[in-house]
Order: C-alpha cells, then structure tokens, then sequence
C-alpha cells in the first residue's frame, strides 16, 4: 500500500509517500480501506519532533490518527461492526491507503467520507478542555483562535449547552464564528479591549498558541480558567497544557449524535492526495482554517 512516512524530525519536507505491508488488525481494533484522513495540528508537532507526553515517536514513523473509510477487516474480540461498514475514528498511520484503528463510530448519514475525516480527535479536544476548563451553562468561555477544527467543534458545543462563546479569529472569518453563535471580534493590537466590550469572562481556551496566555489569565482573573492545547509554554505560567486524548468512543459517540441533531458541522476548506501530505503541513502551520483540513484517498 501507499503509505506517508518519515525517517527524521524536521519540517514538511521529510515527508514521504513509500510502499509500506499492509497493517492488520489486532484484538479490539479494526482496518479501514482509508477513503479521507484528517490533517491535525497534532501531526505536524510530532513531525517536528515536539514532545507531547502521549505520544512518544519512533523513527521511522507514519502519519495521522483521523480517518474515515470502509472496514475491511475486523480484530478479535470486536462486535457491532461488520466487513463493509462506513466508519469513522482514530488510529495511527492515517496517511495511507489502510490503517488499523482503535476507536471508531459508524458515519451519520449524510456524511461524505472528506466530512467525517475532519471530526474524530476534533471533537474528542473540543470535549475534553470545555470539561477541563470547568465552564458552565449561563457563563462565558473566549476562545482565541476560534476558526479552526477545535474552535469550530467548541463553539457549536458551547451553543448547544448553554454557553456564551466569544471568539477571537481574523477578519475574514468574522461571520463565519458569528453563524456557529459566537460572539466574534479579531485578534491583533487592542483586542482585550474589544473582548472586555464583548463582556465578563468566565473560561478561556487558547487554541492557536499565538502567545496570548498571560491576557487570556488576565481576562479571568484565573490561570485555573485558561487551558491551551498549543502553547507548550503555558505551564509556566500556571496555565494548563492540555495535549492528552481522553475517552474517544465517548467522544465519537457524542459526535454522532450531535451531528445527526444537526447540531454540529464542520466544513472541509480544502482537500489533498497523499502526495500532497507537505502542502497540507504547510497549509495547517500557516494557521487561519476555516473548519477542515484531510487527505483523499
């Protein structure tokens, strides 16, 4: 099979398209026929060499842990889902034509495959920090680098419970927050102001890492209320890094249901080949998503 791949740490272009075995599914997990992988933050940071905690690297390494596709075989001890099924979940190695995964739902109807790449680990963050960030129905919770997957996936949830969302993203993706129920204005010069004009703060979550923890402590008055899943950094000042995935078939389960309420979409703003794994990278460090990156297969 056709697999993305690379031997060292460094920027996009060490990776590699490669024939690579097939991978087989072992006990409690099942292979996909890979028809969309999603391209994650995550995927490039370990590219880089970054060290997350959860995920140690050893080199040579595959690409990705979003994928949406059609099973074609199924590991012992697994029940609920059949050779044929269309799924969508998490597993290792994505960029390639099969993968194995360990976490999985069946797509909702009406999803493309493309659609359904993009929500797996996105939703399982966007879950895990408004729970660890302990925010409420009836408060306020900013979220600065809104337009992304996550900050797309947060404030829908957020509207769904009950919580005032405010998000901060650049101009052109304005109106889209405000369609998701967001309160928006733009980052740059002077916008604590414009966010303190937009109301009390209750919770904030830094999705962006655009060195804007110690206003986003300042605007809660509480580094307890301040999570970043991107600034490595933010422990030192008493913010948490929040990069470990939590229960994700809970997540997953939560995700199809609120997809089939209608109640959360993500759009796809632009698609790849494998081949184009680099340009994906590229395209997802230089920041400013509408929604989704994937991979077509």
């Amino acid at each position: 099979m056709k697999k993305v791949s690379f031997a060292e740490f460094g920027g996009p272009d060490v990776l590699q398209l490669i024939d690579a075995e097939d991978p087989h599914a072992g006990p409690g997990q099942i292979r996909i026929a890979v028809r969309a992988a999603g391209v994650n933050p995550v995927d490039w940071r370990l590219r880089e060499g970054q060290k997350l905690g959860a995920h140690p690297i050893e080199l040579p390494a595959g690409v990705g842990q979003d994928a949406a596709g059609v099973v074609d075989e199924v590991g012992e001890g697994v029940e609920g889902v059949e050779v044929g099924d269309r799924v969508f979940g998490e597993g290792t190695s994505t960029y390639a034509e099969f993968a194995v995964l360990s976490a999985w739902a069946r797509m909702p109807e009406g999803l493309t495959f493309e659609e359904a790449a993009g929500y797996p680990s996105v939703v399982e963050t966007a879950l895990r920090i408004i729970r660890e960030v302990g925010v409420q129905p009836g408060q306020t919770l900013l979220v600065s680098g809104a337009s992304g997957g996550v900050g797309s996936a947060v404030l829908q949830i957020a509207r769904d419970r009950g919580i005032t969302a405010i998000g901060t993203a650049g101009i052109a993706n304005q109106d889209y927050l405000r369609s998701l129920g967001a309160l928006a204005t733009t980052y740059g010069e002077g916008w604590v102001e414009r966010v303190r004009q937009l109301g009390p703060v209750d919770a904030a979550l830094d999705l962006a890492g655009s060195g804007v923890i110690r206003e986003l402590v300042e605007l809660t008055g509480n580094a307890q209320k301040v999570i970043s899943i991107a600034d490595l950094g933010a422990p030192e000042l008493g913010v948490r890094f929040s990069g470990v995935a939590g229960s994700v078939p809970d997540a997953l389960a939560e995700a199809v249901g609120l997809i089939s309420r209608g109640k959360l979409h993500i759009p796809v703003e632009k698609s790849y080949t494998l081949a184009e794994a680099a340009a994906a990278h590229i395209d997802s460090q230089a920041g400013h998503t509408r929604g989704r990156r994937v991979l077509v297969i």
